[in-house]
């Protein structure tokens, strides 16, 4: 018998139409600018909006925020007006 991973368990309304926005990094932005983006399009705190700036740097990319598409598409239009890098997953 052929055992089969555990289901996850989700208890969030409208998971089908989740999607993830990833910021992509790009050597050109600094932190600052990338922070202070962060916190004025994706309503990220300070300490939030710096940890996925440093995330970014380092892996290449890190997921900013989780929601519906329409929001997320909103959300990485107005990044890329700000020279950032994003796209909707």
């Amino acid at each position: 018998m052929t055992k089969r991973a555990p289901r996850q368990q989700s208890n969030r309304r409208g998971e089908d139409t989740q999607r993830t926005l990833l910021l992509i990094n790009d050597d050109i932005n600094s932190f600052d600018h990338v922070i202070k983006s962060l916190v004025e399009v994706c309503g990220h705190d300070e300490i939030q909006a710096e940890q996925c700036a440093v995330l970014t740097h380092i892996k290449g990319g890190c997921v900013i925020k989780i929601a519906d598409v329409s929001t997320l598409e909103g959300m990485s239009v107005r990044l890329r007006e700000l020279s950032l890098d994003s796209v909707v997953i």
